[in-house]
C-alpha cells in the first residue's frame, strides 16, 4: 500500500474558496504495489508549455501548487523514470487532485 493519506494533503489553513489548488502524489507503480516517490520534482507549465514553478515531492510523494484558473500541465521528473506529463484543469474554489504514476 502506498500509505497516502485518504483525500490527499490537508487543506487546513487554505481558503479553497479563494484559491485554485493543484495537488497530488507521485508514486512508482500502481495499485497496492504503488510506493511514494520522495525524490521527484513536479513542474507547473502554462498553456503554452512555459515553465511557471517547480516543487520537490515530500517524503510521502506529495506536492501542491496554487495556480490561476485554466489548463496547466504537470511535468514530473524522477530518478530512473521517463518524464510524465499530466494535463489538469484548475479552478478557483476547487482542488484538483492528481495521482501521477511513474
Amino acid at each position: 500500500m502506498c500509505g497516502a493519506k485518504v483525500g490527499g494533503l490537508s487543506l487546513d489553513g487554505v481558503n479553497v474558496a479563494k484559491e485554485a489548488v493543484i495537488q497530488g502524489q507521485v508514486v512508482r507503480g500502481s495499485g497496492e504495489d504503488a510506493a511514494p516517490v520522495a525524490s521527484a520534482y513536479v513542474r507547473l507549465l502554462d498553456q503554452t508549455g512555459e515553465f511557471t514553478a517547480e516543487v520537490p515531492t515530500s517524503a510521502t510523494g506529495h506536492f501542491r501548487f496554487f495556480a490561476g484558473d485554466g489548463q496547466w500541465t504537470l511535468r514530473t521528473l524522477a530518478p530512473k523514470a521517463d518524464p510524465v506529463d499530466r494535463v489538469v484543469q484548475a479552478q478557483t474554489g476547487s482542488v484538483a487532485e492528481v495521482l501521477i504514476s511513474i
